[in-house]
């Protein structure tokens, strides 16, 4: 980790809410409405947060699984996530959702005409604005807890810490 945290003190309470508080608590307020208040579909969505995650590099992000109405993606996801050009698990939209995250997030100028064609085809502007609203806070926030250390000690507040190693699936909010 590359901040001190005083003993006895949760590192990501810490960080989020007491070291920033006038940016902290919103950070963390924008981060869990990602997932409160998101219209987009469970595997469009996941397809995009994992994608993030992937080029983060966020262990906690990486580990996570949104959960739905007592549903996450199935296994094997997360691989196919990261094969999204060639993978025969995604429907169009869940495909275009990968490739967002990823342009977005590593050639965001690289975003053309051709791109938004195809996007404006398969989504709404609505769902546009909201899954790049998305992709922008995984993109800080995983990034911002993977460059400080924090992504190996990082748990949502109200939500269980993520499962160790096994890599299986954890809830979410």
């Amino acid at each position: 980790m590359r901040i001190d945290i005083p003993e006895g003190k949760d590192a990501i309470a810490y960080v989020w809410g007491e070291m920033v508080p006038g940016i902290g608590p919103a950070a963390s307020r924008y981060s869990m409405a990602v997932y409160q208040h998101t219209t987009l579909g469970l595997r469009e969505f996941e397809a995009a947060r994992l994608r993030v995650a992937q080029l983060n590099g966020c262990a906690f992000c990486l580990d996570w699984r949104t959960e739905r109405d007592g549903r996450t993606v199935e296994d094997g996801f997360a691989d196919a996530v990261a094969e999204w050009r060639t993978t025969g698990a995604f429907d169009v939209r869940t495909r275009l959702a990968a490739e967002y995250a990823e342009r977005y997030t590593v050639d965001h100028h690289g975003l053309d005409e051709e791109f938004w064609g195809r996007m404006s085809a398969h989504y709404s502007q609505l769902e546009i604005v909201e899954l790049s609203m998305c992709i922008g806070s995984w993109l800080a926030f995983g990034r911002l807890n993977h460059v400080l250390g924090l992504d190996t000690v990082c748990t949502l507040p109200n939500a269980p810490a993520p499962k160790p190693p096994s890599r299986k699936a954890s809830p979410a909010p």
